[in-house]
């Protein structure tokens, strides 16, 4: 489904389960203001058509022993389909890699690792991210706070 094919009530069904994935559909139906039934197939096909690509636990990092983040540019020696692919591919065998973003810039790809010390961090580069398929070069950017991150509050504890 297509954003502009959402009416305003796929709209509030998005947002409120944005902010709560465990609400009941009672709860659901109450809130964006249709009666149960029809929110529960709206649901359902928001579900079937891929909008809604599922649900799942949001854990605190922080809490976790994770609270150290940095920001990977990466810059590729090779850029042809097949060498992105490899590469593509072999991040997503990397745990610590939260997030990978190709970008059209002055670098190839933006990493977001989180690790639990500084330490850590260091192992990760030289034996994992250094080492992934035609990687010519790295910069790291040591994050000092989470100003706004996904599932959280947007302000970090200290």
């Amino acid at each position: 489904m297509a954003g502009s094919d959402m009416d305003r009530f796929d709209r509030a069904i998005l947002k409120a389960l944005g902010e709560d994935g465990r609400m009941s559909v009672a709860e659901l139906s109450r809130r964006i203001g249709l009666s149960k039934s029809p929110t529960q197939a709206r649901l359902k096909r928001l579900e079937a058509d891929g909008t809604i690509a599922g649900y799942r636990v949001l854990v605190d990092p922080i809490r976790m022993g994770l609270d150290h983040v940095a920001f990977v540019e990466v810059r590729m020696t090779d850029t042809r389909e097949a060498a992105l692919a490899d590469f593509n591919a072999a991040v997503t065998r990397v745990p610590e890699i939260e997030q990978a973003h190709m970008i059209a810039g002055k670098f190839d790809y933006l990493l977001k690792v989180r690790t639990g010390s500084m330490r850590d961090y260091r192992r990760v580069l030289a034996e994992a991210i250094s080492t992934l398929p035609h990687v010519a070069g790295t910069s790291t950017y040591v994050a000092m706070e989470a100003v706004k991150e996904p599932g959280g509050t947007g302000v970090a504890e200290s």
